[in-house]
């Protein structure tokens, strides 16, 4: 099978504003000009904090270089008496003048501030114990091209990440070896797991990529302060903020199998005088995909606002989304119907290889195209998104049997409160709402083995359906429809210069609605439907009409916590506690109260709802629906870490080219941690027989972890070494 090509065909217009710097000096003689090597270290002139990133170049000339974590940088080759420029996001640039050996840059922050999305999501530093790695934007553009955001991670560390070979936004990832309903997920520092079950659907945050200023992978049970399980790592993505200069860019990529991706962003500058940001991106992606059936067909957009009240309060806006459709590929294939000779070539193949056609990328175990006397005996297809749709199929005479669908909003407002020099309060009230689903097949179609692979005969299937007037096998909708609303808000006290201390709520509540409707009748006019427990919703069911599974779930989320951070010389430490309560409540519309003996099973009215999916009178919500509320369920958790700086304590390494530079700055630290966590919603209450554990068990973590990191001065060499338990 050959590899997938991809061409890149990147065009970037840009345009800002620049500001003219003067000459040092008018009267300076070039025949007097030396040079040398200049150094320093770039700060923050509120605290004295190192700005590590921040960009330094000598003036008119191509040299520069780029402050480490520390602030350090070093410029060799300039010129006596040049003009160096320090810059960073949130500042403002700073000029000075290479008249000595040793340049210290203090930079002011700007007028709006854009590094507090970055302070909301608890970021881990270079002198926090606890393993890490940083992804900036440069490095997420060089690595990820237009892949998932998930693929960006794959050269950090005990990181795997992969796209499962099915379409867009199907990606995973795996953190020493947890997957991801043991990782915790943020997006700015809110978490965007699901409620249910912990997991990340990638495809509801295709196009983050585009918008991403940095992401951090903290390993472990990390130093994330949220009360939130993160047992493999927490994985935080931050967003842009909005920029402080005017300009706009336009990128197009043009890739294999018709793959087409447009980005367009715009950046207002600073409005009213100086009080106002606002920044916009706008992202549509398409393409056939690889195999049969994976195709895309995806918007993204972004925006982003901050508003600058006063010298206390500050306010930021965001806004961004995905909504898409995609076809997958979910089911295993054949090695031989890819490519029979690479098959004859193993030892050990057994299947007989004469029964298998090879299609290679034609084969798709969820896209089956069908011939033309079957595609004219089918009809419409129902879904919905953001209001439903009754009409064609996304590709003409092609069955998809596996296609997601989704839009999961999140919106922002984030609040920056400077109660006075030691004290500030951050706090952000969020929504995040989906609507969408999956499909898949349901009833008895007609299956087709002969080729050693699972795939169904559509063409069989739709001649019986037609014949017979009721579908016997029909493709199905697993709808879901969800509503979260959020408050995260964090309250910094400086105790002293060396002692700095949190404490947070995390609240959440959402409601996530279930239900399995009839997508496609597949050349019958009706499918008979008898899984509700109400006759009313049974008998002739057409399209958009439940069948299998109708049910509302609530999940309400309470978290507090707090920490404390310890800084003196050479010893760095943290400590952690957190206290979580989670309630789980389940409304089954197709189960009847009365049929159901257990103590905890109560009957509520639900018909009047208006979130329950159906067509006419005859679905829905019942009087006497099934209800079944849990006992909340309670968790703690205790993190620590202790960081301690040798300096140059290795410096018998100075014995050893090259690799005795790291001697001049080594830190040895500890973490450890007890994880308390509560089992997701299915392992508390089953929807399919109204079962409730009444004593559900806690899963319980213990963790600790040694590392040891070592780096050069002047950033040329570094090297980390973990181990953990």
């Amino acid at each position: 099978m050959s590899n997938k090509l991809l061409l890149n065909l990147i065009l970037v217009l840009t345009y800002s504003s620049l500001n003219a710097q003067d000459d040092f000096s008018d009267s300076f003689d070039d025949s007097e000009a030396q040079t040398f090597t200049i150094t320093g270290k770039v700060t923050d002139s509120s605290n004295g904090r190192a700005i590590g990133g921040a960009n330094i170049v000598v003036d008119g000339t191509d040299l520069g270089s780029a402050a480490d974590e520390e602030g350090q940088y070093t410029i060799e080759g300039v010129e006596s008496g040049s003009s160096l420029t320090a810059s960073a996001i949130g500042y403002e640039d700073l000029t000075a003048y290479a008249d000595q050996s040793e340049v210290n840059f203090e930079l002011k922050e700007s007028a709006i501030q854009m590094s507090e999305l970055e302070v909301l999501a608890s970021r881990a530093s270079e002198k926090t114990a606890v393993a890490y790695t940083d992804v900036t934007k440069e490095q997420i553009s060089l690595r990820l091209g237009s892949q998932d955001i998930p693929l960006a991670m794959n050269l950090v560390p005990s990181v795997y990440a992969t796209n499962q070979g099915g379409g867009a936004g199907d990606a995973r990832i795996n953190v020493r070896g947890f997957n991801q309903r043991n990782v915790a997920v943020m997006i700015n520092g809110i978490p965007v797991n699901d409620m249910e079950n912990g997991w990340v659907f990638w495809s509801n945050w295709d196009g983050v990529a585009d918008v991403t200023s940095s992401i951090q992978m903290q390993k472990g049970l990390s130093a994330q302060n949220l009360a939130t399980p993160s047992i493999g790592g927490s994985m935080n993505i931050v967003t842009d903020a909005a920029a402080l200069e005017r300009g706009g860019s336009f990128k197009q990529e043009v890739g294999a199998w018709g793959f087409l991706k447009s980005t367009l962003s715009y950046n207002t500058g600073l409005l009213m005088d100086d009080k106002l940001a606002l920044s916009a991106a706008l992202v549509r992606k398409t393409g056939e995909g690889y195999y049969t059936g994976t195709w895309t067909d995806a918007w993204a957009y972004f925006f982003g606002a901050t508003f600058n009240l006063s010298d206390q309060h500050r306010f930021q806006f965001y806004a961004l989304g995905a909504p898409q459709r995609h076809g997958q590929n979910l089911y295993r294939l054949n090695i031989a119907s890819l490519d029979r000779s690479f098959a004859e070539s193993l030892d050990d193949y057994a299947a007989d290889i004469s029964e298998i056609p090879e299609c290679g990328r034609d084969c798709s175990g969820t896209g089956s195209s069908v011939s033309d006397g079957a595609a004219a005996l089918l009809g419409d297809q129902q879904w919905q998104m953001y209001t439903e749709y009754t009409g064609e199929r996304h590709e003409e005479n092609l069955i998809n049997e596996r296609e997601n669908f989704f839009h999961k909003p999140q919106v922002a407002l984030n609040h920056y409160f400077n109660i006075n020099d030691k004290m500030s309060l951050i706090s952000s009230a969020y929504w995040s709402g989906g609507m969408g689903g999956g499909t898949g097949t349901y009833g008895s179609l007609e299956w087709d083995y002969s080729n050693v692979q699972r795939v169904v005969n559509y063409d069989a299937t739709i001649f019986e359906n037609d014949s017979l007037g009721a579908s016997s096998g029909i493709l199905r909708n697993s709808n879901n429809r969800q509503t979260t609303l959020g408050l995260l808000s964090k309250l910094n006290y400086d105790v002293s210069s060396d002692l700095k201390a949190q404490v947070g709520l995390d609240y959440r509540t959402a409601r996530i609605y279930h239900v399995k409707t009839i997508r496609d009748l597949l050349g019958g006019d009706y499918f008979m439907t008898s899984d509700s427990e109400f006759d009313a919703d049974n008998g002739q069911g057409g399209l958009g009409d439940p069948i299998d599974y109708n049910f509302t779930n609530y999940v309400n989320w309470l978290g507090l916590f707090g920490q404390l951070e310890y800084s003196m010389n050479a010893l760095k430490t943290y400590a952690m506690a957190g206290m979580t309560t989670v309630k789980y409540t389940h409304w089954n519309h197709f189960k009847d109260a009365n049929n159901y003996d257990y103590s905890y099973v109560e009957a509520k009215d639900a018909s009047d709802l208006d979130f329950v999916e159906g067509l006419g009178d005859a679905t829905g919500g019942h009087a006497n629906d099934l209800y079944i509320e849990a006992d909340p369920i309670t968790t703690f958790q205790v993190k620590g870490g202790v960081l301690y700086e040798l300096g140059n304590a290795f410096s018998f390494l100075n014995a050893i080219p090259l690799v005795g530079k790291v001697y001049e700055d080594v830190d040895l630290w500890f973490n450890f941690g007890l994880i308390d966590k509560a089992p997701i919603f299915d392992q508390v209450i089953q929807d399919w027989d109204a079962k409730m554990a009444t004593d559900p068990k806690n899963e319980k973590f213990t963790a600790f972890e040694f590392g040891l990191n070592a780096r050069s001065n002047d950033g040329s060499l570094a090297g980390k070494l973990n181990v953990y338990n």
